[in-house]
């Protein structure tokens, strides 16, 4: 495998994994995510402190007639979130190792939990907009865009795993390892932001 020592290069699992582990840099890819990170946590920033100004400029938080948020689905799903990051993060462990097959499992396996999620994290919002609308006060208009907008990057890494899950059934290359990496961060990403989310969402209850 001496020769192989650019990414284009790597076209095989094991050759991918000799690259990767041979990198002396993160890849350039890797770099982009962070970059998109780093504009995603400056937007969630934003979110969450124009809540607490607006929960500081009113009196009651939320507004009369509107109950106070539940506490115990929102971590148990935050929790279910957090814990889908260990296969994420163990299928390019797998791939760095040569095991594509095994990566490819551990994708699923991620993407089944996550969409799980996603799916009851949905039911539970349009249960809330039965209750209070956006349009109705600040607080629902905060409430439901900080939900909207976690959700919506939950999607977008659902959707990175179906490309993710597309492309490995036709082999490792090192420049899906790579994507593998970047959708180990991305998702750690997501996973931190949800903790700060369910905070400031339950924060009226605790």
């Amino acid at each position: 495998m001496s020769d192989v020592t650019r990414s284009m290069e790597a076209t095989s699992a094991v050759a991918a994994a000799a690259v990767e582990r041979r990198r002396r840099s993160m890849p350039n890819g890797w770099w982009g995510a962070l970059l998109f990170i780093a504009t995603e946590l400056t937007l969630f920033g934003a979110l969450i402190a124009s809540y607490f100004d607006l929960r500081f400029q009113t009196t009651h938080w939320p507004p009369p007639g509107v109950e106070k948020p539940a506490v115990g689905v929102p971590l148990l799903l935050t929790g279910i979130l957090v814990a889908s990051v260990a296969p994420v993060v163990a299928s390019q462990r797998a791939a760095r190792a040569g095991r594509a097959r095994l990566a490819w499992w551990l994708v699923l396996e991620a993407f089944v939990v996550q969409a799980a999620y996603l799916g009851v994290q949905f039911h539970e919002f349009a249960g809330d907009l039965d209750k209070f609308s956006p349009s109705d006060s600040a607080y629902g208009s905060i409430y439901f865009t900080l939900l909207g907008v976690h959700h919506a990057h939950v999607v977008l890494g659902l959707l990175l795993e179906v490309w993710l899950l597309g492309r490995l059934l036709g082999g490792m290359t090192n420049y899906r390892l790579v994507a593998l990496k970047v959708n180990a961060l991305y998702w750690s990403f997501v996973a931190l932001i949800g903790v700060a989310v369910v905070f400031t969402q339950t924060y009226p209850s605790l």
